[in-house]
């Protein structure tokens, strides 16, 4: 090696050092801006979103033409669906904490009440009784029973916290019977996904209110051997136990929906085939618009576009605990953690049922399967992670000083929103 090139080399690693520092040093500044939470909930709602209203079109078309005579009936109602979700999103993050502290009681309350009559009323489908027809529209009461736990039981351990901590006694109380009266109810309904999620929903309450390990273990084992009795007396789980162990042993009967699943995702590649230019959605994968959409999108989209789903999902739990972890009101910590451990994990739970990893459990993928029953708990529960970023240190000066917003700006114009005003100075 000539003495120029020795030369060089130390320079060259001196300057990638100095540009990888100076990268990090921007990355530092913008994540310890007020705002960065904010964004980021925005932006990642925003985008899996319009995702998903793409991606059910794709989905949905060949079903919806077959069923209904018209390619775009589902996605039309999606779009409904989204049209009434954003402004309750809109809404929800400009309501103060104490209505959603409130809130939490009669919403769980009413969700109790729902589920209680979908056991006589509801409509049985694929195993599983979780729907109630009201005309053209079907509810599913144990999606905002999700929303109502999380409320309800960030509230009820926020008041009994006592200098941030309580008696992991005073946890059980009644916290445990309340989800358990939920995860009976969505039971009895056979709905085994949902249970999982409620699950899910309150061990974040109670880890981030500083539950023992040891209580950690004894519910974990509970709950396992409840899981285990479910699956044991139901024949359907068992088969899909075993279609999740080996689904080409039975490819054309229980492990049909995972094999074509994989299937899909397999003929992605990297890129994918195309938007629109999936082969699995002609009747070859069920429940294509709503379950299995993300091997749709792994189909059309390939490893790229389930890359950036991933991410997204990833970047909206990091600005979920990021809110938890900044904001020092116990029920906003509380609610934050909740919200991110049901959308994430519930995120976390579809995506690996797909790829293989973990027994299909039958719930959707939020913000991007179809269904109104889960994306309006979603956008509300997601509006109100937005209320709860403004309480950040600085979030509120941040707000004021940015002046107001396109919406704001356009009603002033048009005469209806008052004066518009002027930038706050610092």
């Amino acid at each position: 090696m000539s003495t120029a090139t020795e030369e060089r080399t130390p320079k060259r690693r001196a300057t990638e050092t100095g540009w990888f520092s100076e990268q990090l040093g921007t990355l530092k500044e913008l994540l310890g801006k007020p705002l960065t939470t904010y964004y980021l909930i925005i932006g990642c709602s925003a985008l899996l979103l319009a995702l998903g209203l793409m991606m059910v079109l794709s989905a949905s078309s060949i079903e919806a033409l077959l069923k209904t005579g018209s390619p775009f009936s589902w996605f039309v109602k999606q779009s409904l669906s989204a049209a009434v979700g954003v402004p309750i999103m809109w809404v929800c993050s400009r309501l103060p904490h104490k209505f959603f502290r409130w809130a939490g009681y009669p919403l769980m309350a009413l969700s109790i009440i729902a589920l209680v009559m979908v056991l006589f009323i509801g409509s049985s489908e694929l195993g599983a009784q979780r729907w109630i027809y009201v005309g053209p529209f079907t509810i599913q009461p144990s999606e905002p029973a999700k929303l109502g736990l999380a409320l309800w039981g960030a509230d009820l351990l926020a008041r009994r916290a006592r200098q941030g901590r309580i008696e992991w006694r005073q946890m059980l109380l009644p916290l445990m019977p309340g989800t358990a009266i939920l995860a009976v109810m969505v039971m009895l309904g056979r709905d085994l996904g949902t249970t999982l999620v409620l699950f899910m929903i309150f061990l974040s309450l109670l880890w981030v209110v500083g539950a023992p390990i040891k209580l950690f273990g004894g519910i974990l084992a509970l709950a396992m051997l409840a899981a285990i009795i479910m699956i044991k007396i139901e024949p359907y789980r068992m088969a899909r136990i075993g279609a999740f162990l080996d689904p080409w042993a039975d490819a054309q009967g229980a492990g049909y929906q995972a094999v074509q699943g994989q299937i899909a995702m397999g003929s992605g590649g990297w890129f994918g085939l195309g938007l629109g230019s999936s082969r699995a959605k002609w009747s070859w994968l069920p429940h294509g618009e709503n379950d299995f959409i993300f091997a749709i999108l792994g189909e059309e989209l390939g490893l790229m576009g389930t890359l950036v789903v991933v991410a997204l999902f990833g970047l909206l739990g990091y600005a979920g605990l990021r809110v938890a972890a900044r904001v020092k009101d116990p029920f906003i910590r509380l609610a934050a953690a909740a919200i991110t451990a049901w959308i994430v994990g519930q995120a976390v739970v579809n995506m690996g049922a797909v790829l293989g990893v973990l027994p299909i459990t039958g719930i959707p993928l939020p913000l991007v399967s179809y269904g109104g029953s889960a994306l309006l708990p979603t956008l509300a529960a997601l509006g109100m992670l937005l209320s709860f970023a403004k309480r950040e240190p600085g979030a509120r000066e941040a707000l004021a000083a940015r002046g107001p917003g396109p919406a704001a700006r356009a009603l002033s114009w048009l005469g209806l929103g008052g004066t518009t005003r002027g930038r706050v100075r610092r």
